[in-house]
């Protein structure tokens, strides 16, 4: 799961960071409206923690950019001003959550799976595909109910699967979930495929359908009817 923190004050980015971190989330920076708008017109997020008071910008703003991409990004909204007309308007304007300084990292993170359990799985803490079942709070994996020991990478990618089923998924998109903005500095996506090829293994062997299809030429798709 992939997190942008647009924060201008580091302390508190690299706290949130560290405690997004040890709950397995990929974080990712931007502490200038500028950057955090390069950041979403590049990139996709599972969610967005963002402080409408940036030094260089009004955070409103970037959340009407999201709306005129139509990006399904979630947005949690923190700043250290309690006017209701900020949380009103950026609630109107398609943020998900609002939260105000300061907060308890904790919360923060109950809220982000929050959002992510609504928006990608229909507000369930488990899935389930047939033979498969997913228990997204504890991050176990179980095929004919016997759990199967997965890499961080490998869950990531079987989340990121699921919550994009029937849907072709490119290399890059894939890298860049794996490894944030970090991807466009590699010469090639072929570590995605091993991590791919990784997944496949395990889920066949432990019983499961082939639900991953190589689409040549393009990329993955999770197949579910």
């Amino acid at each position: 799961m992939k997190i942008l923190i647009i924060e201008d004050e580091t302390e508190l980015a690299e706290s949130i960071a560290e405690y997004l971190s040890e709950e397995k989330y990929l974080c990712e920076f931007a502490n200038t409206f500028r950057e955090a708008m390069h950041k979403i017109e590049t990139y996709q997020y599972d969610c967005i923690v963002l402080d409408i008071m940036l030094p260089d910008g009004n955070g409103l703003k970037i959340l009407e950019e999201l709306k005129s991409q139509n990006k399904q990004d979630g947005v949690i909204i923190v700043s250290a001003k309690n006017a209701l007309d900020d949380k009103i308007n950026g609630l109107q304007m398609g943020a998900d959550d609002y939260l105000t300084k300061p907060f308890h990292l904790s919360e923060l993170v109950a809220r982000i799976y929050s959002i992510i359990r609504r928006k990608q799985f229909g507000n369930s803490n488990t899935v389930k595909q047939n033979e498969l079942e997913i228990d997204l709070l504890a991050k176990t994996v179980q095929i004919n109910n016997e759990v199967i020991s997965l890499t961080k990478k490998e869950f990531d990618l079987l989340i990121y699967f699921i919550g994009n089923k029937n849907k072709v998924i490119s290399k890059s998109i894939l890298a860049e979930y794996l490894s944030g903005d970090f991807a466009d500095m590699l010469d090639n996506h072929d570590f995605v495929y091993a991590h791919v090829k990784n997944l496949k293994k395990k889920l066949y062997d432990a019983g499961c359908e082939h639900y991953i299809k190589t689409v040549y030429g393009t990329g993955y798709k999770w197949y579910s009817q």
